[in-house]
């Protein structure tokens, strides 16, 4: 069952049972209040019907039964209106009746003795209601019994006039209900309807899918916390599917990389191995074989380092990176003025928490691919700066700079921004997926930029804290 029907069928049987509950109470209260104050009118005259007779009687005690029953007449037709019948006996005859007859409710045995009154409500062959009293009083030596019935069946009347009228209300109430409790439970199970909804959607791989946040209340904020999760799930849905296809080309360019010095090697061996080559060509071979199986050497050793990097692991040091920086621009100062290159340097004073060989193969790669990029020369700069948690480096060049394409996959490894000269260079396009790992091991985080003026400018900010 739906939930919003639920609701409406739970809102209804609560309605039905508190409005039943105080509608029952109600009618029943009002009419033992009504029965109430009718015993005591009929009381009130019952009483007064004996005060009479005995007033009557005090004045001529040899007042004869036929004075009494007029007496009894008289007081019946003063007060016809309250009294449906009076009777009048003694233990052997009945002196006076008046009114309609009614002596299967007027019972005059078993009434208590003298001074006492007892009262009933009985139901008449017409199906009337009567409320009777019958009392019994000792006058002249003879015991008198007196009965009066007053007719009540108009309280019963009106108690079934409010019970159908309020059957009646209570059924468009009931309806009334009914219709509303839909209509609200529609209108809040609405949301619930929408998470389902999107829930399904994502399920399906809609992954962006939303919900609508109508409200600031509880199923407002499921609904809001649905979207941040579903936010948060289509990021690492994204990261997965970019790591997905990143390993598809990890894995490709390592196919590539390797299949052409095994071709080489597997190419030259065979020549070697038929034994058709000169002295001199088998030289040449033998150093063609060299060269491809230091080419794999170079290629291991790379990717054992990445993967050494992965780990994270790795304990910090407290280490001045102006040190490390300025020990760097002072062994490339050889290498760069015979390239035309010259080396600045910019560093500020500083310790910070840092994995130092790992951080001087980082700088040896920046300043590596730097060189790379100025060969015909240029100005190579390298700046260091004090953070609160750590430090931060530039390697900036006047070389080509970075084509725009392959500013979001230099980091990836065997990619190459300029192939054939990559290639040229003795290069497999590692050496800055392993800076980026350094980086994060450092909790920090690595950039490239071209530079207005001309060439590249990298940034690594190195965030494992300092010494306290």
């Amino acid at each position: 069952m739906k939930f919003y029907l639920k609701m409406t069928l739970s809102m209804l049987a609560l309605l039905s049972l508190l409005f039943g509950i105080g509608g029952s109470l109600l009618i029943s209260g009002s009419f033992q209040n009504s029965l109430e104050r009718e015993k005591v009118a009929a009381f009130g005259d019952y009483r007064m019907a004996w005060g009479t007779l005995q007033i009557v009687n005090s004045r001529d005690p040899y007042l004869d039964r036929e004075a009494i029953a007029r007496v009894m007449e008289q007081l019946y037709q003063q007060n016809s209106a309250a009294w449906a019948s009076l009777r009048l006996s003694t233990e052997t005859q009945i002196l006076c009746e008046t009114g309609e007859d009614r002596s299967s409710l007027l019972a005059g045995d078993g009434v208590p003795g003298p001074g006492g009154c007892l009262f009933r409500i009985a139901e008449g062959p017409d199906g009337r209601r009567y409320l009777t009293f019958s009392g019994a009083v000792e006058t002249n030596g003879d015991i008198l019994y007196l009965a009066a019935s007053h007719d009540i069946t108009a309280l019963y009347t009106a108690r079934q006039t409010q019970q159908r009228t309020y059957l009646q209300v209570f059924l468009v109430m009931c309806l009334l209900c009914a219709i509303l409790s839909y209509m609200v439970s529609r209108v809040l199970t609405a949301p619930l309807e929408g998470l389902s909804r999107a829930s399904r959607d994502i399920t399906s791989g809609n992954y962006a899918s939303r919900v609508q946040v109508r409200s600031s209340d509880e199923i407002g904020m499921v609904s809001q916390d649905f979207n941040t999760m579903a936010d948060q799930l289509e990021r690492q849905i994204l990261e997965l599917r970019q790591s997905v296809e990143r390993q598809e080309r990890f894995v490709g360019s390592f196919a590539h990389e390797v299949k052409t010095p095994i071709t080489s090697l597997i190419g030259y061996a065979e020549l070697i191995r038929s034994g058709m080559l000169t002295a001199e060509e088998q030289t040449e071979a033998a150093g063609y074989l060299y060269s491809e199986g230091k080419r794999l050497e170079s290629l291991s050793r790379k990717l054992l380092e990445l993967l050494v990097v992965q780990r994270r692991d790795m304990p910090l040091a407290e280490v001045s990176p102006r040190d490390l920086v300025e020990e760097l621009a002072r062994r490339l100062v050889p290498a760069c003025q015979a390239k035309g290159i010259s080396v600045a340097c910019d560093c500020e004073d500083g310790l910070c928490l840092l994995e130092p060989d790992l951080t001087w193969s980082l700088l040896l790669n920046l300043a590596d691919n730097a060189q790379k990029a100025m060969e015909g020369g240029g100005t190579l700069q390298l700046r260091q700066r004090m953070l609160e948690d750590g430090c931060l480096i530039q390697v900036l060049d006047s070389g080509r700079g970075i084509p725009p394409q392959a500013l979001g996959h230099l980091t990836e490894a065997f990619y190459r921004a300029d192939k054939a000269r990559s290639r040229k260079q003795g290069g497999f396009g590692l050496g800055l997926a392993l800076c980026q790992e350094i980086a994060a091991l450092h909790h920090g985080s690595i950039r490239f930029e071209n530079r207005p003026e001309g060439g590249a400018c990298v940034t690594v900010e190195l965030r494992g804290g300092r010494p306290q």
